[in-house]
């Protein structure tokens, strides 16, 4: 399969499922993704004793 051929399914696929999915509402994957990021920060800054 050619790189060329491999990307044109890869746009075809991408079209066809529109992109959207009703389950997942940005507003609430963004606030988990932030949470989950200050949590692990919250973790890293709890283990960092070197300082």
């Amino acid at each position: 399969m050619s790189l060329h051929s491999a990307a044109a399914q890869m746009v075809t696929l991408a079209e066809a499922g529109g992109g959207h999915h009703n389950s997942l509402n940005p507003a609430v994957t963004g606030g988990s993704a932030l949470a989950i990021l200050l949590l692990l920060l919250w973790i890293t800054t709890r283990f960092n004793r070197d300082r």
